[in-house]
């Protein structure tokens, strides 16, 4: 099974930190947020991590290489300036991961989810597989709604809303209407699909942080040094 990091997004909320850095490698706990998923992955016994990247991606490849350091094989997916959005850069990607379902994690979290439990969670046809986790202060509405481990639209008043935790296990499949190298959202996505039911999620009830200030990357740090 193959992984891919999300990786290619600007970080306007990060400036100025994103001003000269890509966002994957600003450090918390001593080590940057994309080596963090790297150790994990390869601890989890993945072997293949596809990373796609945009803006100051050069950086990237240069900090991690072909992800030997890491007992990894990287493969780099190049997108254009702007980037293409979730849906469009794992869309742009396919061909590097694969026909097999794989693991897609966003690279501006930190979670202590099991990534080796990726490896029992089918994802066929065109399906998927989301992680969640409660509602954090700067979510609170949510996203959507858990139903007997069916994700369900919110709106619906079925069951607790959770968060979407940026983890997911797709089908290659979920993405064939995406054309490559079209800009694409994931949650049009997601909203198609679970319209047809073909969505399926957990509650994770670990450590989750959504790295996507600052602020909150100084709270991660913090945690982090003070439980090494």
């Amino acid at each position: 099974m193959k992984a891919m990091i999300l990786a290619a997004g600007r970080g306007e909320r990060m400036r100025p930190l994103t001003d000269t850095m890509p966002k994957p490698l600003l450090r918390a706990g001593g080590k940057p947020l994309v080596v963090w998923h790297l150790e994990r992955l390869a601890a989890a016994g993945f072997r293949e991590v596809v990373i796609n990247r945009a803006h100051l991606g050069e950086q990237m490849v240069s900090a991690l290489g072909d992800g030997g350091d890491f007992g990894l094989s990287i493969a780099w997916s190049a997108e254009p300036p702007g980037a293409l959005e979730t849906g469009g850069g794992i869309a742009r990607a396919l061909p590097l991961l694969g026909d097999q379902a794989f693991l897609a994690v966003n690279g501006d979290i930190w979670c202590d989810w099991d990534f080796a439990r990726a490896r029992g969670i089918a994802a066929g046809g065109t399906g998927a597989h989301l992680v969640f986790v409660d509602n954090p202060p700067h979510h609170p509405g949510g996203d959507f709604c858990l139903d007997g481990g069916i994700v369900r639209d919110a709106a619906g008043g079925i069951g607790k809303v959770l968060t979407y935790a940026g983890i997911g296990v797709f089908s290659p499949a979920f993405f064939s209407a995406v054309p490559r190298g079209a800009a694409m959202k994931l949650r049009p996505l997601l909203d198609a699909a679970i319209a047809r039911e073909e969505i399926s999620g957990e509650r994770h009830a670990g450590r989750w942080f959504d790295v996507g200030t600052p602020q909150r990357l100084a709270e991660l740090d913090r945690e982090l040094k003070d439980a090494a």
